[in-house]
C-alpha cells in the first residue's frame, strides 16, 4: 500500500483527521474571545519558578496567560424569551486547567479561567444508552435546586452510543508536533511524548499516523505509517527535542496537506491541536486562521485542541480552534489526563453525531424564570436551531453531555426585566399540559449526513424527589464551579456543602476521578479559608 493516496470526495464526520498540533506558542494577536478579562497578573499572581535547560529562555518568567471574558448568563423570563438555545459542549479543558492551578500551582484559578459547562462534562455520567438507529439518547431530570431550595434545577443528560473495540473504524492520525524552544520544559514537549506514546498502545494495523513538527522551519518527520508499526512510530516520538522559533503556519498547512493525502475513507479522520501557545510566524489574525480550519472541515479534515505547559496558556484562543474545527478542546496536564483522553476515552476520536444543538421551551404556566448554568460562549440564536447550515458541536463515541438549567417556579416571587405585551401581534390560544415545565428538542446529523434528526422530551412532576447520585454529583461540580467564579447567582453555594454532596456520589468511579474532585475540592477550600485568615 503506497504512503498516500489521492484525495476523493470527502464527507464530512466520520471522516476526521486526527492531527495533533502540540504546540507551546500559537499567539494569535489577541487576548481571547469575548475581551481580555483581567490582566494576568491580577488573574494569577507571580509565576512559580522552575527549572530550565541551560540558554533556554524563561517562558514563564512574565505570565501571558489570557482567558475570555465571560459574561454569565442571567435569569429569563419565558414570557420575554421564551426558547433557550445553544450547541453541545464535549471540551474539558477548564476542569483541568483549574486542577492545575489549584495542586500544581497552589491558588484559586482566575474567574474566567472556569467554564461551567466544561467542569461538568468533564465527568461521564450514567444516561441510558440510545436505542434504534438513534445515536444518542435524551434524559430529563428535576429536583430541588441544592444552593437554592426554593428553586429547581433541571438537568439535560445526552449519551452517544458506544463503538465496540472490533468495530472501530481506522483512524487516520496526524500528530503537528511543535518543537520550538519553549516546548523543552518538563509538561510540554516531554509531557507531549509521554502523552502520545500511550496513544500508540491503542493502534492497530487499520490506522495510519504521520508526525508533522514545526519550529523556526517545518519538517515531515514520519510518513504515513501503520499503526502496528509501533516501535517505528515510537522511534520518532521519542526522537523529537525542542528549539528554535516558531513556524505554527507553515506546520497547520503541511499537516493539513498530509492529513488530505492520506484520508482513509469511511475511516475517523481528526485533527487534534495542542498547545498552550502562539502562532507568532505566519497568520496573525484568529479571522484568518479560523477560515483555514472551516475550509478544511468541510474536505472532513477536523481540528482537536490539546493544551499543555502553563504561563502562556491561550485558553479562549485554543476553545475557538476547536469549536470552529469541529473537535474538542482539552488540557493535558498531568500523564494522567493523558490516560484518561488517550485511553479510557479513545472511543470519542470517532464522531457518532454532528451539529447537536438543544432548544428548551418554557411553560410559563409552571416556570417564573430560569437561568442556563455555563454554555456562555456555546449560546445560539432561536432561529439557529433548524438551520441545518448553522455548525454545532459533534460528539464522539461514548461522549456524553450534560446541561443544566436553574429554575425560578411560578409563584416564587423574582425581579426581572419585563416588556410590554405586543400590540400586533396575540398568541395563539394552545392547549398546554399544566404538569409540563419544560419541552427539550435535540437535533443532529449522522457523521456523514447533511439533514438532521429531531427528538423531543417533555419534562413533568413536581422536582420534590431526591436527587439520583449521577444528578447530585454532577450538580456538585456546578456548585464548586459557582464558587470558584464568585458567581453573582451562588446563593448559598459553599464548599462544604459540595464536599458533602460530591463524597456521597461516588458509586459510580471506575476510574477514580470523582475521588480526586472531592479532593480538589477540599485543596480549594484550605486556599479559601487560609486567604481568610
Amino acid at each position: 500500500m503506497s504512503q498516500f493516496s489521492p484525495s476523493g470526495p470527502r464527507k464530512r464526520c466520520a471522516q476526521m483527521v486526527a492531527l495533533v498540533l502540540v504546540s507551546s506558542t500559537l499567539s494569535l494577536g489577541f487576548t481571547g474571545c469575548g475581551g481580555a478579562g483581567r490582566t494576568p497578573k491580577e488573574a494569577h499572581g507571580d509565576a512559580a519558578e522552575r527549572a530550565h535547560a541551560p540558554g533556554v529562555v524563561d517562558f514563564n518568567a512574565q505570565n501571558a496567560e489570557t482567558y475570555g471574558a465571560i459574561v454569565e448568563n442571567e435569569f429569563r423570563s419565558p414570557l420575554v424569551e421564551p426558547r433557550s438555545t445553544f450547541s453541545s459542549e464535549v471540551n474539558t479543558a477548564s476542569y483541568a486547567n483549574v486542577r492545575r492551578f489549584l495542586t500544581q500551582q497552589n491558588q484559586l484559578p482566575p474567574r474566567d479561567a472556569v467554564l461551567l459547562a466544561e467542569m461538568v462534562n468533564y465527568f461521564p455520567y450514567k444516561y441510558p444508552a440510545p436505542t434504534g438507529d438513534n445515536p444518542v439518547s435524551l434524559t430529563l431530570d428535576l429536583a430541588p435546586c441544592p444552593w437554592k431550595p426554593e428553586h429547581k434545577l433541571a438537568r439535560i443528560g445526552v449519551r452517544a452510543k458506544d463503538i465496540a473495540a472490533n468495530e472501530m473504524p481506522a483512524r487516520n492520525l496526524v500528530f503537528l508536533i511543535d518543537v520550538s524552544g519553549s516546548m523543552s520544559q518538563e509538561n510540554r514537549l516531554p509531557l507531549v511524548k509521554k502523552s502520545l506514546n500511550l496513544l500508540v498502545d491503542r493502534l492497530n494495523a487499520k490506522d495510519r499516523v504521520s508526525i508533522v513538527t514545526y519550529a523556526s522551519g517545518v519538517s515531515l518527520k514520519l510518513t504515513p505509517t501503520a499503526g502496528d508499526r509501533k516501535q517505528t512510530i515510537r522511534d520518532a516520538v521519542n526522537s523529537l527535542g525542542a528549539g528554535g522559533g516558531t513556524n505554527g503556519e507553515g506546520g497547520i498547512q503541511l499537516a493539513y496537506e498530509v492529513a488530505r493525502r492520506s484520508f482513509l475513507e469511511g475511516g475517523a479522520n481528526r485533527v487534534i491541536l495542542c498547545t498552550d501557545g502562539d502562532f507568532n510566524v505566519g497568520v496573525s489574525n484568529q479571522s484568518d486562521l479560523r477560515q483555514l480550519i472551516e475550509k478544511e472541515r468541510t474536505s472532513g479534515v477536523y481540528l482537536s485542541v490539546l493544551g499543555f505547559g502553563m504561563g502562556n496558556y491561550k485558553d479562549a484562543t485554543l476553545n475557538d480552534l476547536a469549536t470552529h474545527g469541529n473537535g474538542q478542546h482539552a488540557y493535558i496536564d498531568t500523564i494522567d489526563e493523558a490516560k484518561k483522553l488517550f485511553v479510557e476515552q479513545i472511543g470519542t476520536l470517532v464522531c457518532v453525531a454532528k451539529d447537536v444543538k438543544f432548544q428548551v421551551e418554557f411553560n410559563p404556566a409552571r416556570v417564573t424564570a430560569y437561568r442556563l448554568i455555563g454554555y456562555e460562549n456555546r449560546l445560539m440564536k432561536a432561529e439557529d436551531f433548524k438551520n441545518d447550515a448553522k455548525d454545532a458541536g459533534d460528539m464522539g463515541a461514548g461522549h456524553t453531555v450534560t446541561a443544566l438549567y436553574e429554575i425560578v417556579p411560578a409563584g416564587v416571587k423574582m425581579d426581572l426585566p419585563s416588556v410590554d405585551a405586543t400590540k400586533y401581534q396575540k398568541p395563539a390560544k394552545v392547549a398546554v399540559n399544566i404538569d409540563e415545565w419544560l419541552t427539550v428538542k435535540m437535533r443532529y446529523k449522522q457523521p456523514t449526513g447533511d439533514a438532521s434528526k429531531e427528538q423531543a422530551a417533555m419534562l413533568t412532576g413536581s422536582g420534590t424527589g431526591a436527587m439520583s447520585e449521577d444528578f447530585r454529583f454532577a450538580a456538585a461540580v456546578a456548585e464548586f464551579g459557582l464558587v470558584l467564579r464568585e458567581s453573582t447567582h451562588k446563593a448559598n453555594a459553599n464548599l462544604d456543602a459540595v464536599i458533602e454532596r460530591a463524597s456521597g456520589a461516588l458509586g459510580h468511579d471506575p476510574h477514580g476521578h470523582r475521588a480526586e474532585f472531592v479532593e480538589l475540592v477540599r485543596k480549594a477550600k484550605g486556599l479559601t479559608d487560609r486567604a481568610k485568615e
